[in-house]
C-alpha cells in the first residue's frame, strides 16, 4: 500500500554521482544570465540531491504552473481511457451534441480525442481566444465552431482550445472537475494535497493553465513519469501511459528554439538529450531526464526558459556520473550554503531616505505610457506607521493596503489583482530623497508589481513595472 505521508529520500548529490559543483556551476549560470527563478529541485535516482526557495517564496507555497498544467490535464484523460470511459479514437463532436455546429465540416467530424492530446487539430493557431470572443459564456460552443484549416492529425499548432476540450471531455464523462477526478487517483498518492485550479465560466478546471502547486509536487509528478507510472512499488498510472504520453505524436520542427521542436507528445514536449517535459510560461518546468535518471522542477519569473534548458544541459548533464565523482573538497558546504540563502532582492533604501519621509505621500498616475496589462491605479498614498509603511492602492475605488520595509519581504493579503491570487510579500522605501520604491511579489504566481513613486516640480507620479506580464503568453 502506497505511504502518502513518506517524504522524498534526501542526500549530498555526490551520495547519488553528481557533483555538488555542477550544481553550483548552473546556479552561477542563471545569475550570470539574470534567471528569475524561485525554486528548484534537482532529483537522481528517486532522491533529492539539491533543493532551494528563493525568498520570499517557500517550501509549502503552491505556485501557479502555467501551461505545466496541460501534463495534469492529459494525465487525466489517460485514467479515463483507462477507465474505460474514453477512447483516442473518439470524435470530439460525440461528447457535445448540444454544442455543436448545425453543420459540421469532414474536418470538425473527423477531430478526435488524440488530437486534441497531441495539439494536432488541423488549426493553424491557438484557438482559445476566438473561442472566448464567439462564446464567452460556454468556450466549448466556441471552439467548436471554429474549424480546422487542415486535417486532424496533419500538422502541429500549439493550441490552447485543444488542451481545454480534454478538460471539458473529462468532466464530461466522469461528472467531476479534472482536478476533483485526479485527487484520488493521482494527487492523494503522490502525497500532494495543496492544490488549486482555475475554472472557466461553466465551473471546469481551465485546462490548459491555472493549475497551482507547490514545487516538490511539481517534482513528484516528474519523477513518477520517470518511473513509468510506478510509485512505492505500485503501478499508479495506467500502464503504459507515462510511454505513450511522452512519445513523440506529432512533428514540431517549425518551432524556432531547439527544445520546442523535438517533437510533441500528449501534452508534453520532447526534449533534447532523450529529455521530455511538462512546461509553463516564465519557467515553471518538470523536466524528465530517463538516460540520467534524473529530474528538474522549477518555478520561475523569466521569458527566456530556453537559457534554462541550455544550462540544464551544459551544467548540470555533465555534473552527472555512472560512479562517484572526483571529490572537490568544500563544495558540498558551499552548495549547500547558497541554497540556504537564496532571496529575490528586496528594496533596499538610500542612506538618508527616512528624511525625505515627509517630502510627498500621494501620487497620481503618470502620463506615459504604463506596461501591457497593468493594473490600472489611480493613486498611490505611503503613510509611515511603527517602523514600516503603509502602501495603499487605489483601484476601482477601493482602497487595497500593503505593509512593507526596505531591506526585507513582508507578508501581506490583498485582493489587488484577484486573477494573481490573495498572497503577496512587500518590500519598499525611500530609495531617494524624493523617490519611494515598492516591489509586490504575488507568491501563488511567477508575478511581481514594481510602483516607482517620483516627487518633482509638478507634482507626485507613479509608474509600474512587471517583471513578467501576466496576462501574456500561457504557453
Amino acid at each position: 500500500m502506497i505511504d502518502i505521508t513518506q517524504a522524498l529520500p534526501r542526500s549530498e548529490p555526490e551520495e547519488q554521482h553528481i557533483s555538488s559543483a555542477g550544481i553550483l556551476s548552473f546556479l552561477d549560470g542563471l545569475q550570470e544570465q539574470g534567471i528569475e527563478l524561485h525554486s528548484l529541485m534537482v532529483l537522481r535516482h528517486g532522491t533529492v540531491v539539491a533543493e532551494g526557495w528563493w525568498q520570499p517564496y517557500q517550501p509549502d507555497g503552491i505556485h501557479l504552473l502555467y501551461s505545466l498544467s496541460k501534463s495534469f490535464t492529459a494525465t487525466a484523460a489517460g485514467f479515463a481511457i483507462a477507465e474505460g470511459l474514453l477512447s483516442l479514437d473518439d470524435k470530439v463532436l460525440a461528447f457535445f451534441p448540444d454544442q455543436a455546429p448545425a453543420a459540421p465540416s469532414d474536418f470538425q467530424r473527423r477531430l478526435e480525442l488524440r488530437h486534441l492530446l497531441s495539439m494536432a487539430t488541423g488549426h493553424r493557431e491557438d484557438t482559445l481566444e476566438r473561442a472566448i470572443t464567439v462564446d464567452p459564456e460556454d468556450w466549448v460552443r466556441g471552439f467548436l465552431s471554429i474549424q480546422p484549416e487542415e486535417e486532424p492529425g496533419s500538422i502541429f499548432a500549439y493550441n490552447n482550445g485543444a488542451t481545454f476540450m480534454v478538460s471539458a471531455i473529462v468532466q464530461q464523462v466522469t461528472g467531476q472537475r479534472v482536478l476533483n477526478y485526479l485527487r484520488p487517483r493521482l494527487l492523494h498518492p503522490l502525497g500532494i494535497t495543496d492544490a488549486y485550479w482555475q475554472q472557466d465560466p461553466q465551473g471546469r478546471n481551465i485546462g490548459y493553465s491555472g493549475l497551482h502547486l507547490s514545487t516538490e509536487s511539481i517534482a513528484r509528478f516528474g519523477q513518477l513519469f520517470l518511473q513509468g507510472g510506478q510509485w512505492q512499488g505500485e503501478q499508479l498510472l495506467p500502464e503504459g501511459w507515462a510511454e505513450l504520453a511522452s512519445t513523440i505524436h506529432v512533428a514540431n520542427d517549425q518551432e524556432e528554439n531547439p527544445d520546442w521542436s523535438q517533437g510533441y507528445g500528449f501534452q508534453f514536449w520532447r526534449g533534447r538529450h532523450g529529455t521530455y517535459r511538462g512546461d509553463g510560461a516564465y519557467g515553471q518546468f518538470s523536466v524528465v531526464m530517463p538516460e540520467q535518471d534524473a529530474v528538474l522542477a522549477t518555478t520561475s519569473a523569466t521569458e527566456n526558459m530556453q537559457a534554462i534548458l541550455d544550462l540544464a544541459w551544459t551544467r548540470l548533464l555533465p555534473a552527472m556520473h555512472d560512479s562517484a565523482p572526483a571529490a572537490q573538497p568544500g563544495a558540498a558546504a558551499e552548495l549547500a550554503e547558497r541554497l540556504a540563502n537564496l532571496a529575490i532582492a528586496p528594496v533596499d533604501a538610500a542612506d538618508d531616505a527616512a528624511a525625505s519621509a515627509s517630502t510627498a505621500t500621494v501620487w497620481l498616475p503618470s502620463p506615459s505610457q504604463q506596461p501591457v496589462n497593468a493594473p490600472p491605479i489611480e493613486r498611490v498614498t505611503v503613510e509611515a506607521v511603527d517602523d514600516e509603511f503603509q502602501l495603499t492602492l487605489a483601484l476601482d475605488g477601493a482602497d487595497y493596503e500593503l505593509r512593507c520595509r526596505p531591506g526585507c519581504w513582508t507578508e501581506n493579503k490583498t485582493g489587488l489583482i484577484p486573477m494573481l491570487g490573495d498572497a503577496a510579500e512587500a518590500s519598499g522605501g525611500w530609495t531617494g530623497a524624493d523617490t519611494f520604491t515598492a516591489e509586490i511579489a504575488f507568491t501563488r504566481t511567477p508575478h511581481r508589481l514594481q510602483v516607482t513613486c517620483r516627487t518633482g516640480e509638478t507634482g507626485g507620479v507613479f509608474e509600474l513595472g512587471w517583471n513578467a506580464i501576466p496576462l501574456g503568453s500561457v504557453r
